[in-house]
């Protein structure tokens, strides 16, 4: 086992990938000469050369339709958004071309591409780059949805991604990077559509993913003391859900709290809450609860910043009260 940090966890899955199928390449805004904003493609640029390291213009919805040709014809990129709320200047190529054109093409076409890089609020990064797109694109046929939490899942997940012959979103969030975690030394691959429950419990199911995963975990640390004991389930997939492991927590605890920092107007919990009710009405002992950021721009101001999203404490008083509700 080896301590890495997410970020190099990422630029180890890539390497891997690049090393061990020459269709693999890289693109987007400095991710050669700088090796990307927050370092993913350092070193790649030297190692594998200016047609497998493409340094691109600031042109997503140009390079991005590249991407999808170069996809359709053979070869697997990998997308680097420099933000991910810049991929709405791509929002036509990933949704009406990477999405269908496996379909369109009536199966002639696959269109095996990853689409990643940061976004999430905490930064003080201010409005336009505090982004969370995975409900932008969650509605989109075609799109598998990945949202990384841990130095771990990110290299395993990324690795299965970048093998997928379908068109995959690779959410990382901005505030994860330094995050360290042990990595085996020999190669893993992780599934896209499973979840993961980080840790087992029986008053209350939470749901979650990316950056909440910890709040949540910090959360469960005080109401350990307090004698809760809810069950924790990192989502990990977001499109499809993995509503098998979700029901089988469901069945167990017979509570649902929803933790996200999208948005709660048409956010993922939106959704969630759908699903859990439409298919395990019956489980539920009480109302399910969502836990969303407020619906405004997120402000620079870094108070302000914490006042829109779930902080840990909101998720401790929340338990309180669905734990104790009496039906």
């Amino acid at each position: 086992m080896a301590e890495t940090l997410m970020f190099n966890a990422l630029r180890e899955a890539t390497d891997e990938e690049m090393a061990r199928d020459n269709t693999v390449f890289v693109l987007g805004e400095d991710v050669g000469h700088y090796g990307g904003s927050y370092k993913v493609t350092k070193g790649l640029y030297e190692k594998y050369g200016e047609f497998r390291v493409l340094d691109t213009p600031i042109a997503e919805n140009s390079f991005s339709g590249l991407a999808v040709g170069a996809a359709m014809t053979g070869l697997r990129p990998i997308i680097e958004g420099m933000n991910m709320g810049f991929l709405l200047l791509a929002f036509n190529q990933i949704a009406n071309n990477a999405g269908m054109l496996r379909y369109t093409s009536g199966g002639n076409f696959k269109i095996p591409m990853v689409i990643r890089g940061p976004g999430g609020v905490g930064r003080q990064l201010g409005a336009e780059h505090s982004q969370r797109l995975e409900a932008y694109f969650h509605a989109v046929p075609g799109l598998k949805i990945v949202a990384c939490s841990t130095a771990y899942n990110a290299k395993g997940l990324l690795k299965a991604a970048i093998r997928d012959e379908n068109p995959v979103l690779f959410f990382e969030h901005v505030l994860l990077y330094n995050l360290k975690d042990d990595l085996p030394e020999e190669e893993y691959i992780l599934p896209l559509d499973k979840a993961e429950v980080v840790r087992k419990g029986k008053d209350v199911t939470v749901l979650t993913y990316s950056r909440m995963r910890h709040h949540c975990t910090q959360a469960a640390k005080n109401l350990e003391k307090q004698g809760y004991d809810p069950e924790i389930i990192d989502l990990i997939s977001l499109k499809p859900f993995d509503m098998e492991t979700i029901r089988e927590s469901v069945k167990k605890t017979h509570r649902v709290i929803i933790v996200e920092e999208c948005m709660k107007t048409g956010g993922i919990g939106a959704e969630l809450v759908a699903l859990v009710s439409e298919q395990l009405f019956d489980e539920l002992d009480a109302p399910v609860v969502r836990l969303s950021s407020q619906d405004i721009p997120t402000p620079y101001n870094g108070k302000l910043e914490a006042l829109t999203i779930v902080q840990p404490q909101q998720i401790v008083e929340a338990i309180h009260k669905v734990v104790d509700s009496q039906i």
